[in-house]
């Protein structure tokens, strides 16, 4: 007697909330070179819209962007030999529900490390 196991794929279903009538979200993408000073910033922002009792959701690790540039290693003898070199660009996603003026005003004071730039959107 032989067993045969059924080879099944694990699908992952996230669930979104809806947005309710009425409810706004302010959507903060956080981009940086490095991981780690792009952690820290996050968690900086996450601690500061804590404080001020504001519901978050995130942070949202975003696909790793990375380009790649290839270059001649020398231009006349050794013409077909290269070098590359990439950039990876790290990226994260925030969301502050129903947001206060209070949680506004503490994230525009936020000094953040210099690298980290943040997108805002009202949504």
């Amino acid at each position: 007697m032989t067993e045969t196991k059924a080879k099944t794929k694990k699908t992952r279903v996230v669930k979104t909330k809806e947005k309710k009538d009425g409810e706004s979200i302010l959507r903060m993408r956080v981009r940086a070179y490095e991981n780690k000073i792009l952690d820290v910033s996050v968690k900086q922002i996450i601690e500061t819209a804590l404080r001020y009792d504001a519901q978050i959701r995130g942070p949202i690790p975003l696909p790793t962007e990375i380009k790649k540039y290839t270059v001649n290693r020398s231009t006349f003898i050794y013409k077909d030999t290269r070098e590359q070199f990439e950039i990876r660009i790290h990226r994260r996603l925030i969301d502050i529900v129903s947001p206060t003026p209070k949680v506004i005003e503490a994230l525009t004071n936020l000094s953040l490390p210099s690298g980290v730039e943040i997108d805002v959107k009202m949504m």
